[in-house]
């Protein structure tokens, strides 16, 4: 029986933490995991030290890039593995999930798996149907790889140096990985919470939209068309487009075992639709992780004090 493939998972973070543990708790003999900060973090080198093959990466302040696409790239250019597994610290890493990885990348190649994000204020709460309709369900139809949880090789890459030298220029790492590989999905999902504040969801909100804007133009012309009929049918046709509404979200809920109330909000979610299209064009910045980006197309963007 021919030897597991040795995997070197990237793990970015601000600190040591239960998804640290929970990773770390998996790897195999030859595997790895780089916990990799923007700056020297005593508690993290320590805890790294302390676990067989855990590594603690240094990645600097990111200039011209997000923090979490400078991140990735240290922790690609240290890794020692050919397989790579990227991997976020904000969702519960099950003692199976590395395995289920691994497993997939011998099964199908490229592999990422889903995120069903769940709102942690009462607009994040409420725009939880849009999230599941873009984030979880057009991301598997479309086998677009989600940053959080993702397997592919360095030969997958049809130019690693390049793709790392981009990713120091922009902000979305997946979006980025998106055009250099391709991606099957599988159905398993991850619950992320987002959001905290109605601030920090409108600046999600800002930043999903211009992700999808420099990654798949295309997309973002796409949403618009289906955002502006829909608002016109919900508006014409209250009571029906309520039920539609209401009942279509329940049963995307149902197909990736979301249990949560909030496909009740569907229908004012569809109503609200443009203006939050519209929001997140016009916003010329927003903060994501303590910086506050200015992205004004794919491969330009300046970190400003947030």
């Amino acid at each position: 029986m021919d030897a597991p493939t040795p995997v070197s998972v990237v793990l970015p973070t601000t600190g040591w933490n239960d998804a640290c543990e929970q990773v770390a708790d998996q790897l195999r003999p030859d595997d790895e995991l780089l916990v990799v900060c923007d700056e020297y973090r005593e508690s993290v080198a320590d805890c790294a030290e302390a676990r067989d093959g855990v590594r603690s990466i240094v990645a600097g302040e990111p200039e011209g890039c997000s923090g979490k696409a400078n991140a990735i790239a240290a922790g690609m250019e240290a890794a020692d593995a050919e397989r790579i597994v990227w991997t976020d610290d904000d969702f519960f890493h099950p003692p199976d999930w590395l395995e289920g990885l691994r497993t997939d990348y011998d099964r199908r190649g490229p592999t990422s798996e889903l995120p069903v994000f769940v709102g942690r204020d009462p607009l994040a709460a409420a725009l939880e149907p849009s999230h599941a309709i873009s984030g979880t369900l057009a991301v598997s139809l479309a086998n677009v790889p989600w940053g959080g949880s993702l397997v592919f090789e360095r030969a997958d890459l049809d130019d690693e140096q390049r793709f790392l030298d981009e990713l120091r220029r922009t902000v979305s790492d997946d979006g980025l990985l998106s055009e250099h590989v391709e991606f099957t999905t599988v159905g398993r999902t991850r619950r992320v919470a987002i959001g905290g504040s109605t601030r920090e969801t409108l600046e999600n909100q800002a930043r999903f939209v211009k992700i999808v804007r420099y990654h798949g133009p295309t997309g973002t012309a796409v949403q618009g068309v289906l955002a502006a009929a829909l608002t016109v049918a919900c508006a014409l046709f209250p009571l029906p487009m309520l039920a539609l509404t209401t009942l279509w979200t329940a049963a995307i809920y149902a197909a990736f075992g979301i249990r949560r109330w909030t496909f009740l909000a569907a229908y004012p979610v569809a109503l609200a639709a443009i203006p939050l299209l519209a929001y997140g064009l016009a916003r010329r910045t927003f903060v994501w992780g303590g910086r506050r980006y200015r992205w004004d197309g794919k491969f330009d963007v300046a970190v400003e004090p947030a």
